[in-house]
């Protein structure tokens, strides 16, 4: 089948399979006489298993590392477990943040118990004095923490 159809039985745009093929994801195709790829249903089936490892939200890298894995099958699955161990890790630290995050978001919601006009909003006041700072964190996002309070 050409890109188009695999889009269409991928279930995802054009631009994300050869995304995918350009990151290593997904295997190079054949080639027609005519120079357009061809695809077969392994790689309808290995979409399916990123775009499922995707919608966990695992990162590529862990991607390519449960790819590699399941290109091994015998080998044993102790590593498989490891990945998603640090993910599951990843996912907690990342609800810890949200959760840090609400309760900036609720005081500084709490500087503006009353309608009042714009000049006189304690929200953007406390935005304004920097009642909220950011610190990068090791995966890489931007997330608040608490900051002086105004």
């Amino acid at each position: 089948m050409k890109i188009g159809d695999l889009s269409v039985q991928a279930g995802m745009p054009v631009e994300t399979i050869r995304f995918y093929e350009r990151e290593g994801l997904l295997p190079v195709p054949a080639r027609t006489a005519g120079n357009y790829r061809i695809y077969d249903a392994q790689h309808v089936e290995r979409l399916a298993f990123i775009r499922h490892c995707r919608s966990l939200d695992m990162a590529l890298d862990e991607i390519r590392v449960l790819l590699a894995l399941k290109e091994a099958p015998n080998e044993s699955c102790e590593a498989v477990n490891q990945v998603l161990d640090e993910h599951i890790e990843h996912v907690a630290q990342r609800i810890r943040e949200l959760k840090a995050l609400q309760k900036q978001l609720v005081a500084l919601r709490s500087q503006c118990a009353q309608a009042r006009d714009v000049a006189h909003c304690g929200i953007l006041e406390g935005l304004g004095k920097g009642s909220l700072t950011t610190q990068k964190h090791a995966h890489g996002h931007m997330s608040p923490t608490h900051g002086r309070r105004c």
